[in-house]
């Protein structure tokens, strides 16, 4: 039987969602978390994996095993085992073909920046000194939508067939003292938010014009386009699956 989980973290602590050689993971502390409970070696695939430092407020993966479970006591007994920075949100029962990563429709994330030096949120938000042109930033992540290939934001030698995403969102919001970005597309590439992020901002303090972001785009180069921001002010917020995925209790 195929269970998926719902989780969210703090990734300060590690090097990402994926399992590394010689680095902590959120995947294997969950692996490690459902294997002791079950009492059989758990397996786990997540629907994505962050990078390292980068945070979760939603994130699903899934599991096989052959026990039926009871979904609210094993939701308390990991997260009693879990550190703090972990938490499963739910666990349900799905289709035997569900698959966490494949089966996802869309992901979407945000990217906090503090406008003002702040002790409180100096692990959450991305400190920019710079005075920002937020109507400039909204301008150029417009340009966005009109475009599918977006290698010029990819993480360099990475391993993928294509680099085309369907943008359907991306918004500037000033939420009091910091400037909130929301993408949403069909996928994403390896530090494609985090390249985007960095690129608006230099619009923003006038490094680069609104025009540029059509120049970088077709480019296709990553050197064309801005800096990375830092991984900390990045949050997985939502991943979003067709509703038949799930399978109904009797």
């Amino acid at each position: 039987m195929r269970y998926f989980i719902e989780l969210s973290y703090n990734g300060s602590n590690y090097h990402g969602w994926q399992n590394q050689p010689n680095a902590i993971s959120v995947q294997e502390v969950v692996e490690k978390a459902l294997s002791t409970i079950l009492g059989e070696t758990i397996v786990v695939m997540g629907a994505g994996r962050t990078d390292a430092g980068v945070h979760a407020k939603q994130l699903f993966a899934h599991f096989d095993t052959d026990l039926v479970l009871d979904f609210i006591a094993l939701k308390f007994k990991l997260n009693s085992f879990l550190p703090n920075d972990v938490a499963i949100c739910s666990i349900f029962k799905v289709k035997e073909d569900a698959h966490a990563r494949f089966d996802a429709t869309s992901r979407a994330y945000l990217y906090r920046i503090a406008l003002q030096k702040n002790p409180f949120n100096v692990d959450a938000a991305y400190y920019v000194k710079q005075t920002l042109d937020v109507k400039k930033m909204q301008e150029a992540s417009e340009i966005l939508f009109k475009y599918k290939d977006f290698q010029c934001f990819s993480k360099t030698n990475t391993d993928v067939k294509t680099y085309n995403c369907v943008i359907m969102k991306a918004h500037w919001q000033v939420i009091e003292d910091e400037l909130h970005f929301t993408i949403k597309a069909d996928r994403f590439l390896r530090n494609m938010v985090r390249a985007i992020v960095g690129t608006l901002i230099q619009v923003g303090i006038g490094k680069l014009q609104v025009e540029d972001m059509h120049t970088i785009i077709a480019s296709k180069n990553r050197s064309e386009a801005g800096f990375s921001v830092p991984a900390h002010g990045l949050y997985l917020t939502e991943v979003a699956y067709p509703e038949d995925i799930i399978l109904k209790e009797d």
